[in-house]
């Protein structure tokens, strides 16, 4: 057996490949699967193209994307020892080297390149690396997208339109021989600017100021502006090339030059070991499991308010989508936050299927139809829900306020709050969360170090490397604000509890919502079945109501002030409200002596049977609308009342007055008079109004935006290797020319073709011996594909046969074949 010829092409290098790593580089870069490839040189060129390129650099980490940048700036084949010099420098300390560091970065190396080399960045043995063309355009340095080396272009790119003669001035003021053409010029300038020994004997003959200019210059950007008469430091660099001109006004420094400033480094900072996040506190494991479990069930608290809040027909919707700033206000002054975290409560109840859009013609939000379920759910799942819920949502309330692109502001609930990114940062920052031990609160500037070593492409420092667009400052870029997003939003929502990771959310990310739930149970408050009644028309609720207390003690009275205890105040309006829903006084005072465990005060007996008497004494109906009493004076006194005025009241009989309002407006109006009025049907029956009575038809939840195509399981990749790997065969087999044919123009790879006689002769000799041919194939689309086939029947006009292409068993017409031939000796198997 011969030794194993070097891949020339990344086709032959992903062919050489085992089916486990081209499984691992699909499952790394899974938009090649979009549509699987037909072989491997059409993964090859789809895993060159610039998006998917561009893609597989945003997944790198600091250190592996440094690897790819040495790369773009060594020479291309680059041997192992090069790209290890350009990260570790050539062994002469320049005053920032350490030898910590190169020991490091030998060590992490051979991880960084396996890592570009699974995603088919690089390839190659180690003796030959090469970087994809596509890879080396993006991070290759160049004056409209300098490289995150801060390296300029070799001397050789920098004298491309420089005349001979002035090439050969150069090469005299350094004490270069002349030569008799450019391109020898040029390599024995490279050749200068490469010899440490000759270029530090050439340095120590520069003037200081000149060593100053190449100080500003050695570390990026290289490029400097220059006028007509440059100073003489100036000049003696750009006599001697140590500057070569860009344009008539800019200079820059040459990559040799500046690797030999820099001691062979290409990287003044390289990163191989990811930061270590810091703690910022040790606290009591105990201490955050239950003050995570306060603010959960705050959180539990506050979603239902919200849920209460719309629950007859919530806000309006906005004609571009979304809540508008009146009505975000009004509902962050209703649930007593502030308008960012009301955003907050609303998004994340929106993300979890409990609010949507009525979809009437006066479109509204309101809650769906699985709010009732669950609100029906057990504390601990209703929690583990909505934790989940936002775990997985895409849309990101924390830019409600700010401006997209347009400079157009989003709304809560808008259309333009989707960040795909935004669960795989979530779930990343409670990852590292979770590495520290039990009630440690990590720091969040280290945290946020940590995430840009890990993804210094997407939207960090770097984003300028491929081009993407301009760099944000450190902090400012999403993936950072993603990150402080999630740490607030997960102290609201009680996964973290005093900045440390609860015991519950360790379950909830490594067992599922069960363990969670189990976890949570024991620490959240036993609801009450009792209040304490007060003289003062208050009830005070010691802790969290069962479920039909609230509700009713909801309509009953009016929420006055909340905390460790609940305080509700009992007034005219809050008891009329309960009559409205169907309530009697008996029922009302039952309810109360059954749930207080103090007597029922006088006072709140005397105001429940004084507003029950008078409600109902007057009745309101559609006419378009009219008032109804039996008692002539209370009509009169309505009628002399100068409030009424606007109400436009005639009286039709002695008991019964019309109106040219609606029968709502009309209702409101009198109670705001200090009537109790009640609504009729057309039969003469009160009307009950029941809390809660508008809900959406049932709505899914909100789907996520993904980030790219979804990782394909073992099953598809699996069964795409060998659909690659057939197709592969099929494509590189070599098919046998007939004897008796005419040389042919065909170009390599063409569609066989054959009369239909031949077809069917050749077809039959191969299914009786056994033996693999070659066909054209046009399918009921009119889509031709190339195949090889094992026939194993023919009969009927059909052909069935193994394709080795499809790796199954398939049945083709003969009148869709449009050729077959038979394949090389070398060619089979």
């Amino acid at each position: 057996m011969g030794t194993t010829t070097p891949p020339r092409t990344l086709a032959e290098a992903l062919r050489a490949r085992g089916d486990e790593s081209l499984a691992g580089l699909l499952r790394a870069r899974p938009d090649l699967l979009n549509p699987v490839p037909n072989d491997i040189t059409q993964l090859a060129t789809r895993a060159g193209t610039r998006a998917s390129v561009v893609r597989a650099l945003e997944h790198l980490d600091r250190f592996a994307l440094q690897t790819a940048e040495a790369l773009a700036v060594a020479p291309d084949p680059a041997p192992y020892g090069t790209l290890l010099s350009l990260l570790t420098g050539d062994g002469l300390d320049d005053g920032e080297q350490r030898d910590d560091a190169g020991a490091a970065i030998t060590a992490a190396l051979p991880g960084a390149l396996a890592t570009l080399r699974e995603q088919a960045l690089v390839w190659g043995e180690d003796d030959r690396l090469r970087l994809v063309r596509t890879a080396r355009e993006l991070l290759a340095p160049s004056p409209q997208h300098p490289s995150p080396t801060g390296l300029g272009p070799t001397v050789a790119e920098a004298t491309a339109g420089m005349s001979p003669g002035r090439l050969q001035e150069i090469l005299a003021a350094t004490g270069l021989p002349a030569t008799h053409d450019p391109v020898s010029a040029v390599a024995a300038l490279s050749s200068l600017f490469t010899d440490r020994t000759r270029m530090a004997e050439l340095l120590d003959t520069a003037p200081v100021e000149a060593l100053s200019v190449l100080d500003r210059l050695v570390w990026g950007p290289p490029y400097g502006e220059v006028t007509p008469n440059p100073t003489p430091p100036v000049k003696w660099l750009r006599d001697r090339g140590l500057l070569l001109p860009v344009s008539t006004r800019t200079v820059v420094l040459p990559r040799e030059a500046a690797l030999h400033l820099r001691a062979g480094r290409a990287h003044r900072v390289p990163e191989p070991v990811p930061p270590a996040v810091a703690a910022a506190a040790e606290r009591d494991p105990q201490a955050v499991d239950r003050a995570a479990a306060g603010q959960a069930f705050t959180a539990l608290a506050t979603v239902e308010e919200l849920l209460k809040l719309w629950n007859g027909g919530g806000p309006a919707i906005l004609r571009a989508g979304g809540l508008s700033v009146r009505e975000l206000k009004r509902t962050a002054n209703a649930l007593d936050v502030t308008e960012p975290i009301a955003a907050f409560w609303i998004e994340l109840a929106y993300g979890a299927g409990l609010l949507a859009s009525d979809g009437e013609t006066d479109e509204r939000y309101a809650p769906t139809p699985a709010s009732d379920e669950w609100l029906d759910l057990p504390a601990e799942d209703r929690w583990t829900h909505l934790a989940t819920a936002w775990l997985a949502a895409t849309r990101t309330p924390g830019l409600v306020g700010g401006q997209d692109a347009k400079g157009r502001a989003l709304s809560a609930l808008g259309p333009e709050l989707d960040r795909s990114a935004a669960p795989d940062v979530r779930r990343r920052v409670l990852a590292l969360f979770a590495e520290l031990p039990p009630g440690t609160a990590p720091d969040a500037e280290t945290l946020l170090r940590r995430l840009r070593w890990e993804r210094p492409l997407r939207g960090g420092p770097a984003a300028s490397a491929t081009g993407q667009g301009p760099a944000p400052t450190e902090g400012t870029d999403l993936r950072s604000r993603l990150a402080l997003w999630t740490l607030n939003e997960a102290e609201l929502l009680g996964i973290t509890g005093r900045g440390a990771l609860s015991a519950q959310a360790r379950a909830l990310l490594a067992e599922g919502e069960k363990a969670a739930a189990a976890r949570l149970a024991p620490l959240l408050p036993e609801p009450l079945d009792h209040v304490l009644l007060q003289a003062d028309l208050t009830a005070v609720a010691p802790g969290p109501l069962e479920r039909p207390l609230a509700d009713m003690l909801s309509v009953l009275a009016d929420v006055e002030s909340k905390g460790g205890a609940t305080v509700y105040r009992f007034t005219p309006g809050s008891v009329r409200r309960a009559l409205d829903a169907g309530q009697a006084a008996t029922d009302l005072h039952a309810f109360l002596a059954a749930h207080s465990r103090t007597p029922v005060p006088q006072p709140l007996s005397y105001l429940i049977d004084d507003v029950a008497r008078r409600h109902g004494h007057l009745r309101i109906g559609a006419a378009a609308a009219y008032v109804r009493c039996d008692d002539k004076a209370v009509l009169n006194e309505i009628l002399a009342d100068r409030r009424s005025t606007g109400l436009r009241l005639r009286r039709l009989a002695p008991t019964v007055l019309a109106s040219q309002a609606d029968p709502g407006s009309l209702l409101e109006a009198l109670r705001d008079m200090g009537y109790a009025p009640a609504a009729e049907s057309a039969d003469g029956d009160v009307l009950i109004t029941r809390a809660g009575a508008r809900r959406t038809p049932p709505r899914t939840p909100p789907v996520p935006v993904p980030e790219g195509p979804p990782v394909p399981d073992d099953t598809l990749l699996g069964a795409a290797v060998r659909a690659i790997r057939a197709g592969d065969t099929a494509a590189t087999a070599v098919r046998k020319e007939p004897a008796d044919a005419p040389s042919s123009n065909a170009p390599s790879g063409a569609l066989p073709r054959t009369t239909p006689a031949e077809t069917l002769a050749t077809v039959q000799a191969a299914a009786m011996t056994g033996s693999t041919v070659w066909i054209g194939y046009v399918n009921a689309d009119g889509a031709a594909s190339q195949r090889v086939i094992a026939p194993v029947r023919v009969e009927g006009g059909f052909v069935t046969a193994y394709d080795h292409t499809a790796d199954e068993v398939r049945t083709y017409p003969l009148h869709r074949i449009t050729g077959v031939a038979e394949l090389a000796e070398d060619g089979k198997g």
